[in-house]
């Protein structure tokens, strides 16, 4: 690889060598990174388009590795700090500190730069020189973190290889993005392969492999790993019954949930904690129990357990789905006698709760006053109302809401517009339909929904051409139509006297689905094609 070091050195340049040799001749160079000679040497580097072999062999006689560590270091850039260390290696055949190599690996992985990471990493290990835990640790993260866990493995192998002492969280953080990654067979792999490794595990990494396994949906699976903790000399925590207990709700087997609650109360040491209640109490919600719900919440409070604003909202929000606004509207005033201060999400599931039993009006007073008590509306707060009073055929009220939305901070989403652009649609004012559309497309974009309202509201009008312009937006935009869209369409066009129009609308949708199904069914024989593995 050629680099360029330094402008025009033969003739303005070639004073700063006289200069610097001067210098070195008075004994003022010295082997530690002296502050003006690295200065020099990063100013020269990053203004010279040349090279000159003099310098050069200048740079072989007296740059030193501390040099070069404070060159990349003052350089503040991985791109720059990489093609210096690689000037240095393949131009001066230089040996470098591991202190350049931790400098510039740590930059490169920073700035996502992986790949050129990686190649370093190969440099640093073809010199000997191996990271230290620390390194080692922050590579094996960051490396998965942008998806490259074969590159992890790797490191964590030859570290094994090289007898580098892998500290326990490590393979911790390895084991959590895993598991955010939803990788569980490999985590499984992970862990199986640091019991063989390490005689003492925590019971922190216990918990991150139950916690995959309970998202998994492998509850029993995550329950035999419980059984085996005590053999590694670990006990399982409150988070470790958590994470049991929040598997055990997702796939409702909440009343096996509140016995284990109920195991953790009379065998363990410690008590379950408001997190545990909250869990139980949250499956029973979803399940619409609200009797075994409330009783459960009760149960709490004679513990001492002070619930929390997810406590309370869990119960409002599973109250409203079962119509029981009464009850929700009492909870709320419990809420506030103990002191929790509702949130947006507490709040919205009010409004649903009002809306759902037609008491719209009371919904907007709330919405009112979340602006007075400054718990600033989210994007389902409005979405809630303009459903509302779109089915309350208050159209106007509900485009009013939309301009409120327009100027927050909120980027809006087509669920939201949809039910005011339907509504006066079947009211047959299209132009305040398409004037909508403009609106959400300053901030937004349409969806299918979006486009086959549209076409279906212009059919219903006669507005043929109009009809068709949408249609033909729609497949720009990525949306395929439905069979009730291209039907509507297709009928309004031979009602216009425009046979051939329908003809080639149902050819183009034809040619769309076959361009579809093709790519399903190579993306099924080659997968990796369509999410690349690096």
């Amino acid at each position: 690889m050629t680099f360029s070091f330094f402008t025009a050195f033969r003739a303005s340049n070639c004073r700063t060598l006289t200069q610097v040799r001067q210098l070195s001749d008075k004994g003022l160079i010295i082997t530690t990174p002296d502050s003006w000679f690295v200065k020099i040497l990063s100013t020269l580097f990053l203004c010279s388009s040349t090279s000159d072999d003099d310098f050069l062999d200048y740079l072989r006689k007296h740059l030193t590795p501390s040099h070069v560590s404070e060159v990349v270091r003052r350089l503040n850039n991985p791109n720059l700090g990489f093609k210096f260390y690689l000037f240095t290696r393949e131009r001066l055949s230089m040996s470098h500190s591991f202190w350049t190599y931790n400098i510039l690996l740590r930059s490169l992985c920073q700035a996502n730069l992986h790949s050129s990471a990686k190649l370093l990493y190969d440099f640093m290990r073809s010199d000997g020189q191996l990271p230290d835990s620390g390194l080692l640790g922050f590579l094996v993260s960051s490396f998965a973190l942008a998806g490259r866990f074969d590159v992890s493995k790797e490191l964590l192998a030859e570290a094994q290889c090289n007898g580098i002492q892998v500290k326990v969280i490590v393979y911790n953080n390895f084991l959590n993005i895993l598991i955010k990654h939803n990788k569980l067979d490999d985590a499984i792999c992970l862990f199986r392969e640091l019991m063989r490794t390490h005689s003492c595990l925590e019971t922190f990494t216990f918990n991150i492999l139950m916690r995959g396994l309970c998202t998994a949906g492998e509850v029993d699976e995550a329950f035999r790993l419980l059984s085996g903790m005590r053999s590694f000399g670990c006990f399982p925590d409150i988070v470790t019954y958590n994470t049991l207990l929040h598997g055990l709700c997702r796939i409702d087997l909440v009343d096996r949930a509140f016995g284990l609650l109920k195991e953790v109360c009379l065998k363990c040491k410690f008590a379950p904690n408001v997190v545990s209640y909250t869990t139980v109490i949250s499956g029973y919600c979803r399940l619409s129990k609200m009797k075994e719900a409330s009783s459960l919440f009760d149960e709490m409070i004679r513990s001492g357990i002070k619930p929390n604003v997810f406590t309370f909202t869990t119960l409002i929000d599973g109250f409203v789905k079962a119509s029981d606004m009464v009850s929700a509207l009492g909870m709320h005033k419990k809420m506030l006698l103990h002191g929790c201060p509702p949130n947006v999400v507490t709040l919205t599931s009010l409004i649903n709760g009002y809306c759902r039993i037609g008491w719209v009006n009371h919904g907007l007073d709330l919405l009112h006053e979340m602006k007075a008590r400054h718990v600033p509306a989210n994007l389902y707060t409005f979405s809630v109302l303009i459903s509302a009073l779109c089915k309350s055929n208050r159209l106007q009220e509900a485009h009013n809401l939309l301009r409120l939305l327009k100027q927050s901070d909120i980027v809006p989403q087509s669920f939201v517009y949809n039910p005011v652009i339907d509504g006066y649609c079947k009211s047959g004012n299209i132009d305040e339909a398409n004037a909508i559309v403009a609106e959400m497309e300053e901030k937004g974009k349409p969806d299918k929904l979006t486009f086959t309202i549209l076409i279906i509201g212009h059919c219903m009008k006669g507005r043929t051409p109009e009809a068709i312009g949408i249609f033909y937006k729609m497949l720009e935009a990525g949306c395929t139509p439905d069979d009730i869209t291209i039907r509507t369409l297709s009928s309004c066009l031979l009602k216009a006297g425009m046979p051939s129009e329908a003809s080639r609308i149902k050819e183009t949708i034809f040619e769309k689905q076959s361009t579809l199904l093709k790519k399903s069914y190579h993306e099924s024989l080659n997968p990796d094609n369509s999410i690349p593995f690096h």
